[in-house]
């Protein structure tokens, strides 16, 4: 159960976000009772949201996302994010409102419209975060992981094969040998050095998957295709 309210997150990601964001915006156009009522609404919305967020937390399917038309195999983004975003929305909601009232009134003092300019842009990084869906891709010439703020791009011929962990593992980071860190692109400010986001993956999937494509380059120019996809899933061990 718990499983398909993930995926159905992560595939309708883009309406839950919109849905929350339209609470926000009608809540902060309305005044009176219908006000108090929308906020208490929002409220409620949020705490169940960030609720959701901690259950679904550790649901991390061994799969991939397939598009022939980047091409790549994503990461699936983390239901996690949608709702906590979501959540967020709540508690960002009163700085939107008092920002927009403020500012039509000419109320605004520099320490409050500071603080709130702050929350705002806080809440945008957060939904973009969550909208974006970012993680884990592999494309045919390398391993891109992405994050709201910057990315960073290895080659395949600059990776070592992962160390699977067993499958009680439950770090939500897998340790990624770079042999030739001058080869790494980087952009933006980065993700931790190294490191791969497995928040949203199963970490000994996506460690036997790049271990994989390590070893064999014949296959890399491939991925991102239904058919390669279906070749790897058939060629991977088991995971018990």
């Amino acid at each position: 159960m718990i499983g398909k309210l993930s995926a159905a997150t992560v595939r309708h990601r883009h309406i839950v976000l919109l849905l929350g964001l339209l609470m926000v915006g009608v809540n902060a156009a309305t005044t009176g009772f219908v006000h108090t009522v929308g906020q208490r609404l929002l409220f409620l919305v949020s705490l169940a949201a960030l609720v959701l967020a901690v259950v679904v937390m550790g649901v991390r399917p061994a799969a991939f996302v397939v598009r022939p038309q980047t091409p790549a195999f994503v990461a699936p983004g983390p239901a996690w994010t949608v709702f906590f975003a979501v959540g967020y929305l709540g508690p960002a909601s009163p700085h939107v409102d008092g920002l927009l009232r403020a500012s039509r009134s000419g109320t605004l003092s520099t320490f409050d419209g500071v603080f709130d300019v702050l929350w705002v842009g806080l809440t945008v990084l957060v939904v973009t975060w969550a909208w974006r869906g970012h993680g884990v891709r592999l494309h045919p010439s390398g391993v891109r992981q992405t994050w709201a703020l910057g990315s960073a791009i290895a080659p395949w011929e600059a990776i070592l094969a992962p160390q699977i962990p067993s499958a009680v593992d439950r770090r939500s980071w897998l340790r990624m040998k770079v042999t030739e860190p001058q080869l790494v692109r980087l952009r933006g400010i980065p993700p931790r050095r190294g490191l791969l986001r497995a928040d949203n993956v199963d970490p000994g999937f996506l460690a036997a998957v790049i271990g994989h494509y390590v070893d064999h380059p014949e296959h890399r120019a491939a991925i991102g295709s239904h058919t390669e996809y279906e070749r790897l899933l058939a060629e991977l061990p088991a995971r018990g």
